[in-house]
């Protein structure tokens, strides 16, 4: 019986770092890359290997690219797996801009058997099993990666095509982004009216209302737990394209477009609240965050008293 190769991982980021975590408890040999030094530490001590790009496109089969951004996974793909991967599956696992996640697909049909798979929930999900895969690109090669996607997302769905993955994100996080934004004001809502937040809370989980947001969360906004989870300008990143989106299909976001002027607004009151706690950072909104975008309507509204 030949032996497993290894699979690539490209970004041992926050959520590389749950990949290379649920591959290796599978029995998977990873050997990974990431341009921070503390991430690949980060990846020996959990069992996994460290190699350079050659190396991973060298030795691995599959490949799985887990990048910050658009530009990066063009980079990735184009400069170090082009030319040494050749005939490998390549699995961006990356939040993409669709069009240009397509286009870059079109490019290197003939050299790799390229996919998307950007997921569907936060890290602590995909760590316990609960995120949900958006795959796009030929059915026939998501199939002989199943045995990578049973690992990282066994929950999951072909949408279509490269770009559809991406295109399903896009949808996805605006429902998910205002479902943020509507619970935190309801919250606030709720304890103007003099209701306990707690039980308002329980109430809600129980109510038409209720999404599963109320539980990653609800009790983080009613404990006032605002310890950083993300970043502001990586959330709006990947919100960016629902404007340019919309627009394409003649429709025009409204709510999240407002939003994200709303958090683009937050500068001057953030560095007053939180100014002397974080070292008078110059634009802490795009380098600090809480609990994600949506929950700074909370944090603004009760603890700076702008409620109206």
């Amino acid at each position: 019986m030949p032996t497993r190769r290894p699979v690539g991982l490209i970004g041992v980021g926050l959520m590389g770092e749950v990949y290379a975590r649920r591959l290796i408890a599978a029995g998977f040999g990873v050997i990974g890359f990431d341009i921070e030094p503390t991430r690949n530490e980060q990846l020996l001590q959990i069992g996994g290997r460290v190699g350079s790009l050659p190396e991973i496109a060298r030795d691995c089969d599959p490949i799985v690219i887990a990048v910050f951004s658009t530009d990066q996974a063009e980079d990735v793909v184009e400069r170090s797996l082009v030319p040494a991967a050749a005939g490998k599956i390549v699995i961006c696992t990356s939040t993409c801009d669709p069009d240009r996640l397509a286009a870059l697909g079109a490019r290197v049909a003939k050299q790799l058997r390229f996919l998307e798979a950007p997921v569907s929930g936060t890290s602590a999900q995909v760590r316990q099993g609960d995120g949900v895969g958006l795959i796009g690109g030929d059915a026939s090669i998501a199939q002989a990666a199943a045995p990578i996607f049973d690992t990282l997302f066994p929950r999951r769905f072909h949408i279509g095509k490269i770009g559809d993955g991406g295109r399903a994100k896009l949808a996805v996080n605006l429902i998910l982004g205002l479902n943020r934004l509507a619970l935190a004001e309801g919250l606030v809502f709720a304890e103007r009216l003099g209701l306990d937040e707690t039980a308002f809370l329980h109430v809600a989980r129980l109510s038409a209302a209720a999404s599963q947001v109320m539980d990653t969360k609800g009790p983080k906004m009613v404990a006032r737990d605002f310890a950083p989870e993300g970043r502001v300008r990586q959330t709006l990143q990947r919100c960016a394209p629902d404007d340019r989106a919309g627009a394409k299909g003649g429709a025009r976001i409204t709510a999240s477009h407002r939003s994200r002027r709303g958090a683009g607004g937050l500068s001057a009151p953030w560095r007053r609240r939180t100014g002397q706690q974080h070292r008078h950072r110059r634009n802490p909104p795009s380098s600090v965050v809480t609990n994600r975008l949506p929950e700074f309507s909370l944090l603004v509204r009760l603890e700076l008293g702008k409620f109206g």
